[in-house]
């Protein structure tokens, strides 16, 4: 009597651990991004990626429940939750999305900062503070997070050894922004909002 492929032992052993572990990576990779979206406060497409993220799970653990016996199918699992982390986070990284706000210590020429940071088109703000040992100033800017590394080589071109230290900012209102670089984000959310105009 002839074995049906899905009883074969390529099929048990192979095809269907990859195939859970393709499937853990989609839905953590998933999951990941929509956590990094609320954190966000991109509350419109969190759902979304919610449905998605539980489908792909429950199709995935609904395989590993009935094939108990195959350790492999535990493997896949927890090395896709791992891997779907790791992708996730690197998404996340080149899409580049939200604000930061830079702020930088400076001992002196705290306002020549400043204004080499307003003739490149970045907002910033200086406020005279007290350190440990002597007056400092305090420069605040905030930029869109895929202009953070030209900032940056700004201010240490400006003065190689000067402290400074990035926050992650929800929301701002006003201020003074450089035109944003378009992201795969971007566009979605441009293609998003049309639509909605459209219904």
């Amino acid at each position: 009597m002839e074995t049906s492929f899905y009883d074969s032992g390529f099929f048990s052993y192979v095809l269907m651990p990859a195939l859970i572990f393709l499937a853990r990576i989609c839905d953590q990779t998933i999951g990941t991004m929509r956590i990094i979206f609320v954190s966000k406060g991109k509350r419109n497409i969190a759902p979304i990626l919610g449905f998605f993220e539980v489908l792909i799970w429950i199709t995935a653990i609904s395989k590993i429940m009935q094939n108990l016996d195959n350790y492999i199918n535990y493997v896949a699992y927890a090395a896709g939750f791992a891997t779907g982390n790791l992708v996730g986070m690197i998404i996340e990284e080149k899409l580049a999305m939200g604000i930061q706000m830079v702020r930088v210590f400076a001992s002196e020429r705290g306002q020549e900062l400043v204004n080499l940071l307003n003739s490149q088109g970045y907002g910033a703000t200086v406020v005279e503070a007290h350190g440990a040992r002597e007056k400092v100033h305090l420069i605040y800017t905030i930029v869109h997070r895929n202009e953070l590394n030209e900032v940056i080589e700004v201010i240490k071109e400006f003065n190689p050894g000067v402290f400074f230290t990035i926050e992650d900012i929800k929301a701002a209102n006003e201020g003074i922004f450089t035109a944003q670089k378009q992201n795969a984000f971007s566009n979605f959310s441009y293609i998003l909002r049309n639509w909605r105009k459209g219904k």
